[in-house]
């Protein structure tokens, strides 16, 4: 057997021994069932990944319930901070769902190599001309009109007369 299987082997014994028991420790700290789960089963992926190490010590469940643990608290403290960076600045913009216009060009945009790509947004929608683009991408003058004149090829039966406003 590899040793990736025997500590496989292992991790699986210990969490069917003692996963109920970690979560329902974890879980009086955490106040919440799912946030006691999410912590186990990352520290569980922890203790997989250092086996070596977790294997040799007199008790895997303690290292493993200590790492839960303090998962958890790491969550706590993320939510703490987040929650004072929004009450800071406010909460965050709200973005408007796409007009469908704009799905469509998103769409053809996807379909075309990624320099052609970068010339039409920085022409079409930043504009900039063609010899800012060139000095911004380190290009000929003649590699974006090139690379325009190619997009243009492209977008045209991609997008509908009326939806290409940019």
């Amino acid at each position: 057997m590899s040793h990736s299987s025997t500590a496989s082997n292992a991790v699986a014994d210990l969490f069917r021994d003692c996963y109920a028991r970690l979560v329902g420790t974890v879980a009086l700290a955490a106040d919440s069932r799912a946030d006691a789960e999410d912590c186990v089963q990352e520290a569980f992926l922890k203790a997989f990944d250092r086996w070596d190490h977790v294997s040799q010590l007199e008790s895997p469940e303690v290292w493993v319930r200590t790492v839960a643990l303090r998962l958890l608290s790491n969550r706590r403290r993320n939510a703490r901070n987040g929650l004072k960076v929004l009450l800071r600045h406010g909460p965050p913009t709200v973005e408007p769902a796409p007009e469908p216009d704009h799905v469509d060009i998103a769409r053809a945009l996807q379909r075309m190599p990624v320099g052609q790509r970068q010339v039409v947004v920085m022409h079409y929608l930043l504009g900039l001309g063609t010899d800012e683009i060139a000095q911004e991408l380190r290009i000929a003058a003649g590699t974006v009109k090139s690379r325009l004149s190619r997009a243009r090829t492209v977008l045209g039966p991609l997008l509908r007369e009326e939806s290409f406003h940019v």
